[in-house]
């Protein structure tokens, strides 16, 4: 036969696993709208009765109550892995995608004031020369079309230049992003390894940690893989970044400038052994787009600016000025940082002959006309260009496309990974009632146990007295 006394336990173990309950729906309740808090639940077990045999291990039905065995997190392990691949193959298409936009803001074509309407201004001006050999207006005007072609072709350099070491600069700060969030992990896994170890609660610790792996994930590519001890290893390219305790450093080197970029490619490496490390996320668009991208069309500009120097001087130095001297090359330079008009409305080389021109006929353009036809040769700078143009069109569209169903991916696994730990309100205030007639019901069985107990204690035996 059990106790009296035996149902105050189980009633008082109610009381706390309730309280419990609502302590930590309340909890959940006020990080509804924390970054990365997963939500929580108390872990309840049923107490059993004696299982050791001794005279009263048998027991009529009665058992312990309930043990709280801990608070534990909502969250999906697959899921969160999953979330790390999807977030790292995002932010290595996003931040190709942004950089696109950019250098196509760089050549904002089509438009009136693009390279591609300046060129054609520029093949007018030669047709204006050669149907107006004598005027001097023309050739004026000549030269500052000239001029606006080479002005146009370096500001687009200048451009892809500056977008180079803004860039540049991002990915020095991204190391360090990376060098912090290794280190904070490090430290929290040293926390919560103790804390354990203690017996203290770490889920809130456990949450700021994943939210940095996650952060790793997005700049460098990293993995995490979870410690029988509460820890998690972060790897990198195959070596740790974090391993336990303790934490490495990476660093990125190379071309400080773009015009170092061929010959001294940015990489990044190990602080301590200097060995490469082959990047993903963020970090590894960051090296694509120093090394490949920007040099790529950089390059491009250059070999327009050459091709039109190249075709333009050698027609020109093969015809004569106003005067009849032999034409000088209309352009100095050969890149389009460094493109110039060399000449002067006087020495531009209209004509295919050095013959003196009688008094009052009209002067020879026939040089000018053949300079006008070098804009529609199908291996000249314009088709050159217009290639150039067509590719970064062409690559661009491809990586927004591919970044928009990235994006579709990873929104799709992180609406599973909310819908797995996310808090919603409606089931924690339903919860908080749960928790609240449990605790009252608890409170009713006390309060019966107590009335028994008065009785026993207070009124039995009184019959007579």
């Amino acid at each position: 036969m059990s106790s009296t006394f035996s149902g105050i336990s189980g009633a008082l173990s109610a009381l706390h696993a309730a309280r419990r309950g609502l302590d930590t729906a309340g909890q959940n309740i006020a990080n509804a709208n924390t970054a990365g808090y997963s939500r929580q639940r108390v872990d309840l077990q049923a107490v059993g009765g004696q299982t050791v045999p001794a005279l009263f291990a048998t027991d009529p039905g009665t058992t312990g109550g309930v043990a709280v065995r801990g608070v534990v997190r909502l969250r999906n392990d697959f899921l969160e892995t999953r979330a790390r691949v999807e977030h790292t193959q995002s932010a290595y298409l996003d931040a190709k995608r942004q950089v696109y936009a950019r250098i196509e803001d760089v050549f904002a074509e089509p438009s009136d004031t693009a390279l591609q309407s300046q060129l054609a201004d520029f093949w007018a001006g030669w047709d204006d020369v050669a149907n107006h050999p004598g005027d001097q207006a023309a050739r004026t005007q000549l030269i500052q079309r000239g001029s606006v072609v080479a002005d146009g072709l370096r500001s687009a350099h200048e451009g892809l230049e500056s977008q180079w070491r803004t860039i540049r600069t991002q990915g020095d700060a991204y190391v360090r992003d990376v060098n912090d969030s290794a280190a904070t992990v490090a430290g929290l896994n040293r926390t919560i390894q103790r804390a354990q170890a203690a017996g203290v609660p770490v889920n809130e610790l456990a949450d700021e940690r994943d939210l940095h792996l996650l952060k790793l994930a997005q700049l460098v590519g990293a993995t995490a893989t979870a410690r029988p001890d509460g820890t998690v290893d972060v790897i990198l390219d195959g070596s740790a970044l974090v391993s336990g305790a303790n934490s490495r450093r990476i660093e990125m080197v190379g071309a400080g400038q773009l015009a170092d970029a061929t010959a001294s490619p940015v990489q990044v490496r190990w602080a301590d052994t200097q060995g490469t490390v082959v990047p993903g996320g963020t970090i590894a668009a960051t090296t694509e787009i120093l090394n490949d991208i920007l040099p790529g069309y950089a390059k491009g500009l250059d070999d327009v600016a050459f091709k039109l120097a190249d075709l333009i001087n050698t027609q020109h130095q093969a015809g004569f000025d106003v005067d009849g001297a032999a034409g000088k090359p209309f352009y100095t330079g050969t890149t389009a940082a460094t493109l110039r008009v060399g000449v002067t409305q006087r020495e531009v080389a209209i004509a295919s002959s050095s013959a003196a021109v009688p008094a009052g006929a009209r002067l020879d353009g026939s040089n000018a006309d053949k300079l006008s036809e070098i804009g529609r040769r199908i291996d000249g700078a314009d088709a050159l260009y217009r290639e150039l143009v067509v590719g970064l069109g062409v690559a661009a569209v491809a990586t927004e496309r591919r970044s928009e169903i990235q994006a579709s991916v990873t929104a799709n696994v992180d609406a599973a990974r909310v819908a797995e730990s996310g808090v919603n309100l409606d089931e924690e205030m339903t919860n908080l009632l749960g928790h609240q007639r449990a605790y009252e019901a608890a409170s009713r069985v006390l309060t019966t146990l107590d009335g028994m107990l008065d009785t026993l204690i207070n009124r039995t035996g009184l019959v007579g007295r």
